[in-house]
């Protein structure tokens, strides 16, 4: 039977007359990537750090490995790991050195150096914090977060800022904690990071869960229609009709429930009358199309 890591059920969260958590439910499995979605005060860090224990609930349920974080206790921080947006190290103190200090704090420490080269930072161990860049900070970040050999991992927004190099770096670190069995609960505000990342997304707007599922799905992603754009010269034919329309720029475009008749339709006669289909692709809504629609385009402030 799957274990349970994290149970949500009805968490309120209210400041005064404004309800920033409004009776969500939610749960994570051991040994999974979820993904939490949202615009900037849609509620995501509140549940986040409510998760945490660094913030108190007004109503709800919540457990993280079994227990109450409201209570903060020990025997629950030591299983539980942390990084966010930002942190601050002694700028003095080499990379190893900074493990091992934050290693010290628990009972039964991961191996400082098996951490340090788990996040990439091999290379850079004898290295000053004030001598690394900025992914190279975001990585001893996570490492220090693993210190511990936590259970399960808080990564908050964890790439924001990063260039797409230290993105795809980043990821890659994501990806050998869940190879090794960790629990991750992921925040961020990129999608291609959530589809790449999590079995599971859930997306929160306005306090209230509006989707929840795994990306390729969700919102019924997978059963949406899907678009076949292409473009022909000016000179050529009429393409047979099947309800296409023309897009921008002399595109034509084709929404489909199943693309492959027509497809089909589409290559014989392109064949038959020696037409290139120039830019010929067939697309599906993106993630970041549903979340888009989930989200109304909503943004403001957490």
């Amino acid at each position: 039977m799957t274990e349970r890591v994290i149970e949500i059920r009805g968490l309120r969260k209210s400041y005064g007359d404004v309800e920033a958590v409004r009776g969500i439910d939610l749960h994570v499995d051991r040994g999974e990537v979820f993904a939490l979605l949202g615009p900037n005060g849609a509620g995501k860090t509140t549940a986040t750090e409510i998760l945490e224990g660094y913030r108190s609930r007004t109503a709800g349920e919540v457990f993280v490995l079994g227990h109450d974080p409201a209570k903060r206790s020990t025997e629950l921080k030591r299983r539980v790991g942390i990084v966010l947006q930002s942190t601050g190290v002694d700028p003095f103190l080499t990379v190893r050195e900074t493990v091992e200090l934050y290693a010290g704090y628990y009972p039964d420490p991961r191996d400082v150096d098996d951490v340090i080269d788990l996040v990439g930072l091999g290379e850079k161990r004898r290295s000053r914090v004030n001598k690394l860049s900025g992914g190279q900070h975001r990585r001893l970040d996570v490492a220090i977060a693993l210190a511990g050999d936590p259970e399960l991992l808080f990564l908050d927004e964890p790439t924001t800022g990063f260039d797409p190099s230290a993105r795809r770096n980043a990821w890659e670190i994501v990806r050998n904690l869940a190879g090794i069995g960790k629990t991750v609960w992921l925040t961020t505000h990129f999608m291609d990071e959530a589809q790449y990342l999590a079995g599971r997304v859930a997306v929160i707007t306005k306090g209230e869960i509006v989707a929840e599922g795994p990306p390729d799905s969700l919102a019924g992603r997978d059963r949406m229609q899907a678009r076949i754009r292409f473009r022909v010269g000016a000179d050529a034919p009429e393409p047979p009709s099947m309800g296409q329309r023309l897009g921008p720029d002399g595109v034509f475009e084709i929404d489909a429930d199943d693309p492959a008749r027509p497809l089909h339709e589409l290559t014989g006669w392109s064949l038959e009358h020696g037409v290139s289909l120039d830019g010929l692709r067939v697309d599906r809504p993106t993630l970041e199309d549903v979340y888009l629609e989930l989200t109304g385009g909503e943004e403001g402030t957490e």
